[in-house]
């Protein structure tokens, strides 16, 4: 009988997540004045699929088949998760009067994604992240109000590049090496990834220096700086982390210049870099080679990619069903892995409406950025948005075998204190930059009528 009921949850994972989607286009045609629905009615739709998916997700996984009952530590969390889903939003659209909800209910989604295949691969980890969770929200509530008190963040470009500096050398004095890179730091029973860090004091260093037209000794500056930051990332051997950086001051530096021979410069130094990566370090080398055959070594190079992509194709289009798949025989699938073990238990449909859920922030991200009539805000929603999506490319198209695998955490869904709090925060920006953008147009609005 549960089995039974284990089959059927398959359709109705993808019924949500395709209900989702739906409400969420049917939110942006609405704001385009294409449709007459109200807006309240497609957030209401996000919002009620995603409690529903928690629901029955967490019956499944609470279920024991060998006592006939189900577990209550289990379903505990699942109620905590489920008074996040509704809290979270109900706070969040207090806090963020100007925000936009759908940005918020995509987030969730995703988020609520990430506990359920954390609950079902590691309970322990899933708490912790469910904690974490709780504390990245803690922190974007309180940034509006930081941000009336320090009014001018775009003074403090010089000490956002020091601290980014002192933080990943730190990590080469201190840090300690995990999957081949020297990326963490452990304090005790805490650790955190301070590159992580170093993403939210880059975005805004770099914006502090674009919001100005840009000149040669300011850009002579920022390229040396910037390459500076990619070369400690490099040494670190933590070449994600590196490519990202590098490709999210490419697509500020073309806004800030809309010079087309820069990025083909730009496009021209990484490709010679890559080169050099290669040659370097035995690693890069490695995971080339589980790229371009994972089956010729499967046992040793190739087995992380071959695992990934046995999992995807086990999973077919509907998924195995929750608790049926084994996504516990992928290495690191809690963090770099986790979209494989979500295509096998959820299906490919899933995934790739899950990908879509990340393109409807993407697109609203720099949709955000360019309405934005503050220079400086304008690129810290770029550069936010531009980062994320080039982390949550890198990612996928890992452990899909459509790019050599690099090793970074997919936002909001993969285990990672500093990840997800980083994340969260990352759109709390943004959301708090359409919040500035609607409240100068409702101003304009109203000094028109004067």
């Amino acid at each position: 009988m549960f089995d039974l009921l284990i089959i059927i949850s398959r359709y109705l994972f993808i019924g949500y997540i395709l209900i989702f989607l739906f409400s969420s286009a049917e939110y942006l045609l609405d704001e385009a004045g294409m449709t007459k629905h109200s807006h309240r009615h497609a957030v209401f739709t996000g919002r009620t699929v995603t409690a529903l998916m928690h629901i029955t997700a967490f019956l499944i996984i609470s279920y024991n088949r060998e006592e006939i009952n189900f577990n209550l530590l289990h379903l505990a969390v699942g109620g905590v998760g489920l008074a996040a889903i509704i809290g979270g939003n109900y706070i969040a659209q207090k806090v963020y009067k100007n925000g936009c909800p759908l940005i918020w209910n995509c987030i969730i989604f995703l988020l609520d994604t990430g506990i359920i295949m954390l609950m079902r691969l590691n309970d322990t980890l899933a708490v912790r992240q469910l904690i974490w969770i709780g504390v990245g929200f803690l922190t974007a509530f309180w940034i509006p109000a930081v941000i009336k008190l320090v009014p001018k963040f775009e003074k403090f470009e010089k000490l956002y590049i020091i601290l980014s500096f002192i933080l990943i050398i730190s990590t080469l004095a201190l840090g300690s090496k995990e999957y081949g890179s020297i990326n963490w730091i452990h304090i005790g029973n805490f650790s955190f990834q301070p590159s992580e860090i170093v993403k939210f004091l880059y975005i805004f260093y770099l914006a502090s220096v674009f919001r100005k037209k840009v000149d040669l000794k300011k850009l002579i500056i920022t390229c040396i700086l910037s390459a500076g930051l990619v070369m400690l990332l490099v040494i670190q051997k933590d070449l994600g982390s590196a490519l990202i950086f590098f490709m999210t001051y490419m697509v500020m530096l073309y806004i800030a210049t809309s010079n087309e021979f820069l990025a083909v410069l730009g496009i021209g130094a990484a490709s010679i870099g890559s080169m050099f990566a290669y040659k370097l370090f035995s690693h890069v080398r490695v995971r080339v080679a589980a790229w371009k055959n994972p089956w010729a070594d499967i046992d040793s190079g190739g087995y992380q990619i071959c695992q990934s992509l046995f999992a995807i194709g086990t999973g077919g289009m509907l998924g195995s069903g929750l608790t049926r798949g084994m996504p516990t025989s992928i290495p690191v699938v809690t963090k770099d892995f986790i979209f494989s073990a979500i295509c096998e238990e959820f299906g490919t449909i899933y995934a790739v409406c899950l990908i879509g859920i990340f393109m409807i922030l993407f697109i609203r991200g720099m949709m955000i950025a360019f309405k934005c009539k503050r220079r400086y805000y304008s690129f810290l929603a770029a550069g936010f948005t531009a980062m994320m999506a080039f982390q949550t490319f890198l990612i996928i198209g890992g452990v899909i075998k459509l790019i050599p695998l690099t090793g970074v955490t997919l936002p909001f869904i993969s285990y990672g204190g500093t990840s997800i709090l980083v994340s969260i925060m990352s759109l709390s920006f943004i959301q708090w930059v359409n919040g500035y953008q609607k409240a100068e147009e409702m101003e304009e609005q109203y000094d028109g009528k004067q």
